[in-house]
């Protein structure tokens, strides 16, 4: 690991809150999958902000619309209409067959105005008692830290020392079919789930689970909320990862790649009967949907479809499971993902999965560790086949040397 810069590290730990605790690297460039430090060491980018640079660092075509748009407007609120937000509407509707379309910011803005839209659904059209509506969400689930979202988490990290919490939130397993259809009562709203749990170390439910949630949410009348924050926009091989098992959310929740990393923007994708209880001054964002925001998401969702990205994930991210899974080390328990989204999870006597980050370091990838045990592996989707090789040779050189 390079030496950092000792009064940059004083500087951030003294006026910086300690709310993160990154890997010593300063980073000061970005092109593709690949990053520099501020030293000139370049690394293979194994995290992709989160996915929030599925494009890649500094896609050009997505930073020619951004500099294009900020050299003419870049704001205005939604007290008035801009030239770019009714564009970016019909794009994004007809890319993922949505009829509504609520623009936000970050991803965890996105949750929360579903939840509020699901409790309003529920009380003006399925016709639930005031304030009784319930939302059911998964343990280990990752949907934010905003107040919120934080009240209905079982990270305990998430939650100690934040409360008095909301009400209206269950919480079953995740993947269980049958926890959740027990936990749905008459004042059941919504079911707010991840297709695939990132935060939680790449966890993927059985097969066949969201197509019986599906079917149940459709006989009960309940919304199926699906927070594709991280999984859409091609991160695992689909366009969303709710097509892997063909069924369509009533609200789906995209953000982090919709902007190809140059800007925060989210949006709420519905139809018009859940969208459609929102009246002017119950929802709003100063910037959601400014015209800055928008031409970036209409550049960002274009690169993604026309350069191939989504159909390069499935193909190299299929390659690198493989690849991963054929390494013999002992220190390796399961390697799952879709797509590229990808986790190595390590047994707990291996030591803690950070130190295997830190050695990936030295080695030239920088990967990020969840749960004390597990090694998140997501590169923009733009990682060729001989990046890939690159990457496996130093995945095999730590795992094994480690174990």
């Amino acid at each position: 690991m390079s030496r950092l810069p000792e009064d940059y590290i004083d500087a951030e730990h003294r006026l910086g809150a300690h709310n993160y605790k990154p890997l010593d690297v300063i980073l000061t460039k970005g092109e593709g999958i690949w990053l520099w430090d501020v030293e000139g060491n370049r690394y293979l980018d194994c995290l992709s902000a989160y996915s929030a640079v599925n494009q890649g660092h500094c896609h050009p075509k997505i930073f020619e619309a951004m500099v294009k748009q900020a050299s003419k407007l870049t704001l205005t609120s939604r007290a008035f209409r801009n030239d770019q937000l009714a564009y970016f509407y019909e794009e994004i509707a007809a890319l993922t067959g949505s009829h509504k379309v609520l623009p936000m910011n970050s991803g965890a803005e996105a949750v929360e105005t579903a939840i509020k839209a699901v409790r309003k659904w529920g009380y003006e059209v399925k016709g639930v008692k005031k304030n009784e509506a319930e939302i059911i969400v998964c343990s280990d689930n990752f949907h934010g830290r905003t107040m919120g979202i934080v009240g209905f988490s079982t990270d305990p990290v998430a939650r100690q020392g934040f409360g008095p919490f909301a009400p209206g939130f269950r919480v079953v397993p995740f993947g269980d079919f049958e926890a959740f259809a027990a936990a749905v009562t008459p004042n059941t709203v919504a079911f707010l789930v991840e297709p695939i749990q990132g935060e939680a170390g790449v966890v993927i439910p059985p097969a066949g689970y969201f197509a019986r949630v599906r079917e149940l949410c459709t006989e009960k009348g309940i919304t199926l909320i699906l927070d594709e924050i991280q999984t859409g926009l091609g991160r695992t091989g689909k366009l969303l990862a709710e097509e892997h098992e063909g069924i369509e959310a009533d609200v789906t929740l995209v953000g982090k790649a919709l902007s190809g990393g140059f800007y925060p923007v989210s949006a709420v994708l519905s139809n018009s009967e859940v969208l459609g209880v929102l009246k002017p001054g119950q929802h709003g964002s100063t910037f959601g949907g400014n015209p800055l925001a928008c031409a970036i998401a209409r550049a960002a969702l274009k690169v993604l479809v026309e350069e191939g990205m989504i159909e390069n994930a499935e193909r190299e991210g299929d390659y690198f499971r493989k690849g991963l899974a054929s390494i013999r080390s002992n220190a390796v328990r399961e390697v799952r993902g879709r797509g590229l989204m990808l986790a190595v999870e390590l047994h707990p006597e291996a030591g803690g999965a950070r130190r295997y980050c830190e050695a990936l370091q030295a080695e030239g990838i920088l990967a990020k560790d969840t749960h004390d045990h597990t090694i998140r592996i997501a590169p923009p989707l733009v990682i060729r086949r001989e990046d890939v090789d690159w990457a496996l040779e130093r995945f095999d050189k730590v795992l094994t040397r480690l174990s």
